[in-house]
């Protein structure tokens, strides 16, 4: 890459030896003879390095880094003076300059300076490209779904990330719980400060607590050092609290209190701790029915459901799974170097027909796994699970006649509304059952009769 070197300077004799010397190193260097024709040249070139005089014919230089830094951030400034002035220095590097030299005495610091400020260039410029990716990544464009019930929770999703108050995202294992809270994090005021997530049901009620509010040193066996907790940690960012249903309910007296007041206690300590953060909150139980059972506080609940979005089951959006299959395909295609670019449309129809009880997690692991089995092109239904490859051999594709009389057959509706109604339970028995107003026997016996057992 050819960095680009602006020299502002009234002196022409000095820019143009300048000007050698640092385009001998490999630099392509412009030349202005005071502040109006540098920042000319700065609205129509990509400069990396400006090397400045600090006495100009229309301004200072000191003053004309400040302006430079606040238009372009990422452009590094040397200043150059006749005769070394302490407090000019302080003040340029106050004003955003890399350095202050003297003409002359340092004429051999030009080009490691310029070597250095320009590695300094191309690191910001990196930082602020990884960032802009990670926030492509976590943005709610990348969510994928063209459905009126997915649109529905990113719309609302967008409305409340703008906000700050505390969210509960509620659904099945594998909706999408996490991508979502990262979003409303990426889209909200706090995006340049931490996210931190946990998962409450993959620790024990004292490991959490620790994990949650940090400790005191010498508050266990093995505390050695004080140590902060995620409260701590995600000070004026996100809390992502997933499986909240799953926590302890003495725990939940704490959080309520971190809710109200901004405080916590750590695990072996006397005085509280600040935090100023926001909490998104998921779980796939109901709640209210936590709460009746007196395993989750009302109060805690009404403080952290300020705002809830359901996400929907994957077999609630049957018409997003061809985008997402064709979306993991290419991803896992990638990952694996293998030139597989598309999906039988067999292979299609039994991803529509299968329950999906893991949602986009269980698709995911599906598709992965038949891109790391299939040698052609193309997926195909033998690259399936041996359980969703029946799901292509118990639905082949009748003749028009056999659709036809299959359409009036009571023994056809029956069996397809039984089919609906074990899809909507989830394969509970008792449930459907219940829901279809007959015997768990006479359940039973109608799926064998209609081949529907698993």
């Amino acid at each position: 890459m050819l960095h680009k070197v602006l020299i502002i300077d009234d002196e022409e004799k000095i820019r143009t030896l300048l000007a050698k010397i640092i385009s001998l190193e490999g630099f392509e260097v412009l030349q202005a003879g005071d502040a109006k024709k540098g920042l000319q040249k700065l609205e129509t070139a990509d400069i990396d390095v400006v090397i400045c005089d600090v006495k100009l014919p229309d301004g200072s230089g000191v003053e004309l880094s400040k302006t430079i830094k606040e238009k372009y951030p990422f452009i590094e400034i040397i200043l150059l003076t006749a005769y070394g002035n302490i407090p000019d220095g302080v003040q340029a590097i106050k004003n955003g300059a890399f350095d202050y030299i003297t003409k002359g005495d340092d004429n051999n610091r030009i080009i490691p300076l310029l070597y250095k400020a320009t590695e300094k260039v191309l690191l910001a410029k990196r930082v602020v490209h990884l960032e802009k990716q990670l926030g492509n990544k976590h943005s709610f464009d990348n969510i994928i779904g063209k459905s009126k019930i997915i649109k529905a929770a990113i719309d609302a999703a967008k409305k409340v990330a703008v906000t700050d108050a505390s969210v509960l995202l509620t659904g099945e294992t594998g909706t999408g719980k996490e991508v979502f809270a990262q979003a409303i994090h990426n889209n909200s005021n706090r995006s340049k400060h931490n996210f931190v997530a946990v998962n409450c049901s993959a620790f024990s009620k004292d490991l959490l607590e620790n994990e949650l509010f940090g400790h005191k040193a010498g508050a266990f066996t093995g505390a050695i050092k004080d140590t902060k907790g995620i409260f701590e940690e995600a000070n004026q960012g996100t809390v992502f609290l997933d499986e909240l249903g799953e926590m302890p309910l003495a725990l939940q007296a704490k959080l309520l209190r971190v809710l109200e007041t901004g405080e916590f206690i750590k695990v072996g300590d006397s005085k509280t701790t600040k935090t100023n953060v926001r909490i998104i909150a998921a779980t796939n139980r109901d709640l209210k029915k936590e709460i009746e059972a007196a395993n989750f506080r009302e109060d805690l609940f009404y403080r952290i459901a300020v705002f809830q979005i359901a996400l929907p089951a994957l077999r609630e959006r049957v018409v997003d799974i061809d985008e997402l299959a064709a979306y993991f395909l290419q991803l896992f295609a990638n990952k694996s170097n293998k030139k597989i670019t598309s999906i039988s449309n067999a292979y299609f129809e039994v991803l529509k027909q299968h329950n999906w009880k893991g949602n986009i997690r269980e698709l995911k692991n599906v598709i992965e796994r038949s891109v790391i089995l299939m040698d052609s092109e193309e997926l195909t239904v033998n690259c399936l699970p041996i359980e969703l490859q029946q799901l292509s051999t118990n639905n082949t594709q009748p003749s028009t006649t056999q659709k036809l009389l299959s359409a009036f057959d009571l023994a056809s509706a029956e069996k397809l509304h039984i089919q609906k109604v074990l899809n909507y339970t989830n394969g509970n028995k008792t449930e459907t059952a219940r829901l279809l107003n007959i015997a768990l026997t006479t359940l039973y016996r109608k799926l064998a009769d209609y081949g529907l057992e698993k």
